[in-house]
């Protein structure tokens, strides 16, 4: 190394450190104008948008929290409300299942009835017919009797005779 170098190093000068002291309160005093002032400026700036996001954020997630629980109770609604109109439909079911058995077994019981009471009535009618038929056949089998002899085998050869005609028809 330069032996003058090493000695201008190391030579103390005070108007060279006034110098260099005033140039550096300059520069920080521009540097703080210029630079330090924007800059901070714009971290502020930074700073406080971060913070208007992170607000918001929060209250969308509370939001968004406060939706995800309604939504919760108005599905727990709906499933309750759902069960509900299901045990409904169920008992108005059976109510009609009944209800058509019902009808169905009183609806039988007519048919019945009126099947019992046709046939007591056609029962009736054969019996008035037969009746009627016997009367006309006894009422024949006399007037032949009394036309015929009063003789006893000639009386059950006739009653024979009769009866053998009663089986034919």
């Amino acid at each position: 190394m330069n032996p003058v170098l090493a000695n201008a190093l190391l030579n103390f000068e005070p108007g060279i450190v006034i110098w260099i002291g005033i140039t550096f309160v300059i520069f920080l005093l521009a540097l703080r104008k210029f630079a330090w002032g924007p800059v901070l400026a714009a971290l502020e700036k930074r700073e406080k948008s971060i913070q208007e996001s992170l607000d918001s954020a929060e209250k969308a997630m509370k939001r968004a929290e406060e939706i995800s629980r309604n939504n919760d109770e108005a599905l727990r609604k709906a499933e309750v409300e759902a069960q509900r109109l299901r045990k409904e439909a169920k008992e108005e079911a059976e109510k009609i299942r009944v209800d058509i058995i019902e009808k169905s077994r009183s609806e039988a019981e007519a048919v019945k009835q009126q099947i019992l009471a046709t046939i007591e009535q056609e029962k009736q009618k054969a019996m008035l017919e037969l009746r009627s038929h016997v009367a006309e056949l006894a009422l024949e089998a006399a007037s032949k009797i009394l036309n015929a002899e009063l003789d006893e085998k000639r009386n059950k050869k006739l009653v024979d005779d009769f009866i053998d005609g009663i089986s034919k028809n």
